[in-house]
């Protein structure tokens, strides 16, 4: 007698680690229309550095790494670095713009603190 599994029922999409704000994807779409050679898209990374810890780091990518998570924008691919994913999830990235700075802004709902600056964060 062979016995079958009940049937499953369908995967539900994934929802993407962060989200982008317009004004975000807008600057990834400046950022790959200026790049200086063909690129696959940009990678956002956390790497240590600074007077809290992790810092964010936006570079440009040939080639994506194992492990990094791709998220489709339609301005074209931003990568989140495998290693940083943990400390990333559902945070939302945004652009801003002002008479005196320009960058992208996170809010992380993992950070539980940050220096003084605004540059690292802690988790």
């Amino acid at each position: 007698m062979t016995t079958q599994s009940p049937p499953r029922a369908p995967a539900r999409p994934r929802p993407a680690p962060i989200t982008l704000t317009p004004a975000a994807e807008q600057r990834i779409a400046d950022l790959l229309a200026k790049a200086p050679e063909p690129v696959a898209g940009v990678r956002l990374s956390t790497p240590r550095r600074g007077c809290s810890g992790l810092a964010y780091s936006i570079d440009y990518v040939t080639e994506p790494k194992p492990g990094d998570e791709a998220i489709a924008t339609p301005a074209g691919t931003l990568y989140v670095d495998g290693g940083s994913l943990l400390y990333l999830i559902g945070s939302v990235m945004d652009w801003k713009e002002d008479d005196f700075t320009a960058g992208f802004v996170f809010q992380n709902p993992n950070a539980t603190g940050s220096c003084g600056c605004g540059e690292s964060f802690t988790v």
